[in-house]
């Protein structure tokens, strides 16, 4: 139990730390476009690391939904195992209408989760096209299993369906 509320208060300082700096370096120009809702399968948390396939569906008002696959890899303790995932991210954008597949790319930033039976998360995450994207502030996860992670995290993001 100890061990579970030292790993819960280092997520949380790293997370707070995260958002401090992705807030610091969010530039002036970028607006809020839409939400990346993600869902997935089934995850195993190897104790440094894990990976996460979902299908990600880009929600913009008036636009018609743009669809992505995504590959969550994760380093650092990651304990359990969860049956479901799913994700939402506010996404910022340089452009106010991104075109088809402009959130596409490469994103990393640091996560914090935990699930007994029913759990939650957050992550922040920077990347995308030429760095300009941001999946923020935090994205919110629902899970359904039993882990607890903390570490650094990845995010490819590519057009699908």
């Amino acid at each position: 139990m100890r061990r579970s509320t030292v790993l819960s208060a280092i997520a949380a300082t790293m997370l707070t730390a995260c958002v401090g700096a992705a807030d610091a370096q969010q530039p002036a120009q970028r607006v809020q476009v839409g939400v990346l809702e993600c869902r997935g399968g089934a995850s195993i948390g190897f104790i440094v690391g894990s990976v996460t396939n979902l299908g990600c569906a880009l929600r913009i008002n008036g636009i018609p939904e743009d669809y992505y696959t995504a590959v969550i890899q994760k380093v650092g303790i990651d304990l359990g195992f969860t049956e479901n995932t799913a994700l939402a991210w506010t996404v910022f954008s340089p452009v106010a209408q991104p075109g088809r597949g402009d959130i596409a790319g490469n994103y990393v930033g640091v996560d914090a989760s935990a699930a007994a039976i029913v759990g939650v998360g957050g992550n922040v995450l920077l990347g995308g096209s030429n760095n300009s994207i941001a999946l923020q502030p935090l994205s919110v996860e629902g899970e359904t299993g039993i882990s607890v992670a903390a570490g650094l995290e990845s995010l490819e993001l590519r057009l699908g369906r």
